[in-house]
């Protein structure tokens, strides 16, 4: 309930981007998925701005429209991904094969960049 409040109540002040950092880790994964199609919702309604960080590719792919996957140290983009669902997005599209490929083309990306750090951390 405090996360739904907190959403509330920064989308009430009508900012012109709203920055959510992690904003849905401390909750269970069920309650997880339901404030992440609250706010799905709300922004298909709103279509504010929204810098939105998270370690979590499944929530990255349904909120997003572009996925920025960052580097380990020093933190750089590594790649810019236009996630190709149209909106307005329902959760459903979760379940179909482009979303499966997308997630695991991320996971690659993210994989290959840990071992890639590894190496270098191996190296020294």
């Amino acid at each position: 309930m405090k996360q739904r409040v907190a959403i509330a109540r920064a989308l009430a002040v009508e900012p012109e981007i709203l920055l959510m950092d992690e904003p849905f880790a401390a909750v269970d994964a069920q309650l997880r998925e339901i404030l992440q199609e609250e706010l799905l919702a709300l922004w298909q309604a709103d279509q504010r701005t929204v810098l939105f960080i998270t370690h979590s590719l499944d929530e990255a792919i349904l909120l997003a429209d572009r996925v920025l996957v960052m580097s380990a140290r020093p933190g750089r983009i590594i790649a810019d991904i236009k996630v190709p669902f149209a909106r307005p997005r329902d959760p459903s599209v979760r379940s179909s094969a482009e979303f499966a490929k997308l997630e695991g083309e991320l996971r690659e990306l993210l994989r290959n960049e840990v071992n890639s750090h590894l190496a270098s951390l191996e190296a020294k």
